[in-house]
Protein backbone atom coordinates (compact mmCIF):
# COMPACT_ATOMS: atom_id res chain seq x y z
CA UNK A 1 0.00 0.00 0.00
CA UNK A 2 2.81 2.57 0.20
CA UNK A 3 3.99 3.89 -2.67
CA UNK A 4 7.03 5.69 -3.44
CA UNK A 5 6.52 9.16 -2.95
CA UNK A 6 5.74 11.19 -5.72
CA UNK A 7 9.11 13.29 -7.31
CA UNK A 8 8.61 17.18 -6.69
CA UNK A 9 10.59 18.35 -9.54
CA UNK A 10 8.87 20.72 -12.06
CA UNK A 11 8.99 19.66 -15.69
CA UNK A 12 9.62 22.51 -18.12
CA UNK A 13 7.37 23.23 -20.88
CA UNK A 14 9.28 22.87 -24.21
CA UNK A 15 8.99 25.06 -27.04
CA UNK A 16 6.83 24.72 -29.38
CA UNK A 17 9.62 24.99 -32.33
CA UNK A 18 10.90 21.86 -30.78
CA UNK A 19 8.20 19.99 -31.98
CA UNK A 20 8.46 21.16 -35.29
CA UNK A 21 11.58 20.53 -35.17
CA UNK A 22 11.38 16.91 -34.27
CA UNK A 23 11.75 14.65 -37.33
CA UNK A 24 9.62 12.45 -35.91
CA UNK A 25 6.27 14.79 -35.55
CA UNK A 26 6.01 17.79 -37.77
CA UNK A 27 9.38 18.14 -38.31
CA UNK A 28 8.87 16.40 -41.74
CA UNK A 29 6.32 18.88 -42.72
CA UNK A 30 8.31 21.97 -41.68
CA UNK A 31 11.56 20.87 -43.44
CA UNK A 32 8.61 19.98 -46.81
CA UNK A 33 7.18 23.71 -46.36
CA UNK A 34 10.89 24.99 -46.38
CA UNK A 35 11.79 23.33 -49.25
CA UNK A 36 8.72 24.12 -51.21
CA UNK A 37 9.77 27.97 -50.51
CA UNK A 38 13.19 27.96 -51.51
CA UNK A 39 11.33 26.28 -54.85
CA UNK A 40 8.99 28.91 -55.67
CA UNK A 41 11.70 31.59 -54.67
CA UNK A 42 14.33 30.12 -57.29
CA UNK A 43 11.54 29.45 -59.88
CA UNK A 44 10.24 33.14 -59.67
CA UNK A 45 13.90 34.17 -60.14
CA UNK A 46 14.34 31.96 -63.22
CA UNK A 47 10.62 33.61 -64.38
CA UNK A 48 12.32 37.25 -63.83
CA UNK A 49 15.02 36.04 -65.81
CA UNK A 50 12.68 35.01 -68.48
CA UNK A 51 11.38 38.57 -68.09
CA UNK A 52 7.75 36.57 -66.65
CA UNK A 53 8.22 37.70 -63.22
CA UNK A 54 4.43 38.95 -63.28
CA UNK A 55 3.47 35.30 -63.12
CA UNK A 56 5.21 33.87 -60.13
CA UNK A 57 2.36 34.59 -57.98
CA UNK A 58 0.12 32.29 -60.52
CA UNK A 59 2.13 29.23 -60.69
CA UNK A 60 1.96 26.40 -57.73
CA UNK A 61 4.91 23.83 -57.96
CA UNK A 62 5.43 20.73 -56.55
CA UNK A 63 7.76 17.65 -57.17
CA UNK A 64 6.24 14.51 -58.28
CA UNK A 65 5.53 11.57 -55.50
CA UNK A 66 7.89 9.32 -56.88
CA UNK A 67 11.22 11.44 -56.68
CA UNK A 68 12.64 14.87 -56.96
CA UNK A 69 13.38 14.40 -61.02
CA UNK A 70 10.21 15.85 -62.25
CA UNK A 71 8.24 19.13 -61.70
CA UNK A 72 4.76 19.92 -61.87
CA UNK A 73 3.48 23.13 -62.38
CA UNK A 74 -0.20 24.22 -61.65
CA UNK A 75 -1.70 26.96 -63.37
CA UNK A 76 -4.84 28.81 -63.30
CA UNK A 77 -5.15 29.52 -66.93
CA UNK A 78 -4.49 27.80 -70.68
CA UNK A 79 -2.41 31.30 -71.46
CA UNK A 80 -0.13 30.88 -68.40
CA UNK A 81 0.13 27.15 -69.29
CA UNK A 82 1.25 27.91 -73.27
CA UNK A 83 3.90 30.29 -72.46
CA UNK A 84 5.31 28.72 -69.64
CA UNK A 85 5.79 25.49 -72.19
CA UNK A 86 8.19 27.72 -74.26
CA UNK A 87 9.92 28.58 -71.69
CA UNK A 88 10.64 25.14 -70.28
CA UNK A 89 14.45 24.60 -71.34
CA UNK A 90 15.42 28.05 -69.41
CA UNK A 91 13.54 27.01 -66.60
CA UNK A 92 15.37 23.59 -66.30
CA UNK A 93 18.56 25.31 -67.01
CA UNK A 94 18.25 27.90 -64.34
CA UNK A 95 16.40 25.59 -61.28
CA UNK A 96 19.81 23.60 -62.43
CA UNK A 97 21.68 26.49 -61.60
CA UNK A 98 20.11 27.52 -58.43
CA UNK A 99 20.31 23.79 -57.26
CA UNK A 100 17.28 21.90 -58.19
CA UNK A 101 17.94 19.55 -61.03
CA UNK A 102 15.37 18.67 -62.82
CA UNK A 103 14.48 16.04 -65.80
CA UNK A 104 11.75 17.49 -66.67
CA UNK A 105 8.74 20.00 -66.23
CA UNK A 106 4.97 19.13 -66.71
CA UNK A 107 2.77 22.01 -66.63
CA UNK A 108 -0.92 21.68 -65.88
CA UNK A 109 -4.00 23.78 -65.57
CA UNK A 110 -5.72 23.24 -61.94
CA UNK A 111 -9.28 22.22 -61.84
CA UNK A 112 -11.23 25.28 -62.16
CA UNK A 113 -13.21 26.20 -58.70
CA UNK A 114 -16.60 27.27 -58.81
CA UNK A 115 -17.27 30.89 -58.27
CA UNK A 116 -20.65 30.66 -57.44
CA UNK A 117 -22.69 28.97 -54.37
CA UNK A 118 -25.85 26.38 -55.82
CA UNK A 119 -28.78 27.38 -54.01
CA UNK A 120 -32.01 25.56 -53.82
CA UNK A 121 -34.81 26.79 -56.69
CA UNK A 122 -37.20 28.92 -56.04
CA UNK A 123 -40.99 27.88 -56.11
CA UNK A 124 -42.30 28.91 -59.14
CA UNK A 125 -45.48 30.53 -58.63
CA UNK A 126 -47.73 28.02 -60.39
CA UNK A 127 -49.84 30.06 -63.42
CA UNK A 128 -53.45 30.20 -63.27
CA UNK A 129 -54.86 27.13 -66.29
CA UNK A 130 -57.47 27.68 -68.39
CA UNK A 131 -58.63 31.45 -69.44
CA UNK A 132 -60.23 34.43 -66.93
CA UNK A 133 -63.33 35.21 -67.08
CA UNK A 134 -63.21 38.11 -69.28
CA UNK A 135 -61.22 35.83 -72.05
CA UNK A 136 -63.60 33.04 -71.29
CA UNK A 137 -66.82 35.19 -71.82
CA UNK A 138 -65.36 36.40 -75.35
CA UNK A 139 -64.77 32.67 -76.30
CA UNK A 140 -68.27 32.63 -75.32
CA UNK A 141 -69.64 35.20 -77.41
CA UNK A 142 -67.53 33.81 -80.66
CA UNK A 143 -69.06 30.36 -80.28
CA UNK A 144 -72.79 31.48 -79.97
CA UNK A 145 -72.16 33.59 -83.37
CA UNK A 146 -70.72 30.55 -85.69
CA UNK A 147 -72.86 27.95 -87.27
CA UNK A 148 -73.27 24.73 -86.08
CA UNK A 149 -71.84 22.82 -88.46
CA UNK A 150 -68.94 24.74 -88.38
CA UNK A 151 -65.07 23.42 -88.31
CA UNK A 152 -64.21 26.59 -86.33
CA UNK A 153 -66.89 26.31 -83.70
CA UNK A 154 -65.82 22.32 -83.37
CA UNK A 155 -62.29 23.90 -82.61
CA UNK A 156 -63.32 26.86 -79.65
CA UNK A 157 -65.27 24.18 -78.61
CA UNK A 158 -62.62 22.09 -78.00
CA UNK A 159 -60.60 24.96 -76.46
CA UNK A 160 -63.32 25.94 -74.25
CA UNK A 161 -64.05 22.22 -73.03
CA UNK A 162 -60.10 21.72 -72.35
CA UNK A 163 -59.37 25.36 -70.43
Amino acid sequence: MNQPPKSHSKKQALEWQDYLKDSHGLGGILAKTEDMVKLKSALGQCLAEADLSNLSSKIEAGWRSGGQNELFLLVGSASIASRLQQILPSLINGLAKRGYPCTSIKVRLKPATSGWEVKPREAQPTRARGFNPVARASWQNLLEKLPLDSELRKAVEHLLSGK
